[in-house]
């Protein structure tokens, strides 16, 4: 599944544009809603979704996706269900790259064959296993790279010399850099050094290098995008869901709008970014 992966990134190359990636949590609120939201992210102007799979003990994600991933998980969303999501996006939309994003456990549990296929058969593209470091390749990122499924790297400004090429050996795709330290959600870097940072790597790699934590706003979107090939959203969009919610936690009528909106206003960052950079 490289292939859809590669011409998404070469079609925004020809664009001058950077990617807008956008993640969300597989079932939450529910799994008919999380459909609705995924179904609706590329005409608002995502270029590359992430889906994230609950998990009950989701070390490196801050109160937002916590809670975003105990919602789906007491309405029942699983491994399989949110492998199930993509099935059904499928149907309706055969471009957009999908990334599975999440902890290791629960693919262990599933079992690592197992999930590669049955994510291969539902047009998942690439993985970002959170808690696998490069020492643990033979695990899930080998056998992934094998059946032709994208292993996404995360480097963070703590990602020295000595370090970084053993976190870009292996990985496709793109290069997932963590622009702070620390949990998701947080406050938004100097993008003067965001700039530095991405130009690090990519003295060592020629994957796209993408960059989140911390993007809330299209002028966020706006600022990173004139320095990386791809701008990743997580936080902000599970927090506009969460605030759509009735009282008892269930969707509204306005979940999948709010959603939306949102990422139409960073889309419209995203695509302003490199004119910024060009005046």
């Amino acid at each position: 599944m490289t292939a859809r992966m590669e011409k998404r990134f070469a079609d925004l190359r020809a664009e001058n544009r950077p990617a807008l990636i956008t993640y969300f949590m597989g079932g939450d609120p529910d799994f008919e809603t999380s459909l609705g939201i995924m179904k609706a992210l590329p005409e608002a102007g995502s270029d590359v979704i992430e889906l994230g799979m609950p998990f009950s003990d989701p070390m490196a994600d801050g109160p937002a996706i916590q809670l975003a991933g105990q919602r789906a998980l007491k309405n029942g969303q699983s491994l399989k269900t949110t492998i199930d999501l993509a099935r059904e996006f499928r149907k309706v939309d055969n471009d957009t790259p999908i990334v599975l994003m999440g902890y290791y456990n629960p693919i262990y549990i599933y079992g690592v064959e197992k999930f590669i296929e049955d994510a291969l058969a539902s047009g998942i593209d690439g993985l970002i296993i959170v808690d696998l470091p490069p020492e643990m390749d033979d695990e899930l990122c080998i056998p992934a790279l094998q059946k032709d499924l994208n292993f996404i790297r995360l480097a963070t400004p703590t990602t020295d010399e000595k370090r970084l090429p053993a976190v870009l050996n292996n990985t496709s795709g793109f290069v997932y850099y963590v622009s702070m330290n620390g949990i998701t959600g947080s406050a938004l870097p100097d993008p003067s050094l965001i700039s530095g940072a991405v130009g690090r790597i990519k003295a060592h790699t020629n994957l796209p290098v993408c960059v989140g934590f911390g993007v809330k706003t299209a002028e966020h979107a706006k600022a990173i995008g004139a320095v990386a090939d791809g701008v990743v959203v997580g936080t902000a969009i599970v927090a506009q869901i969460a605030g759509s919610l009735t009282k008892d936690g269930k969707a509204s009528a306005d979940t999948v709008h709010a959603v939306t909106t949102l990422v139409k206003g960073l889309s419209t960052g995203v695509r302003a970014s490199r004119l910024a950079a060009a005046e």
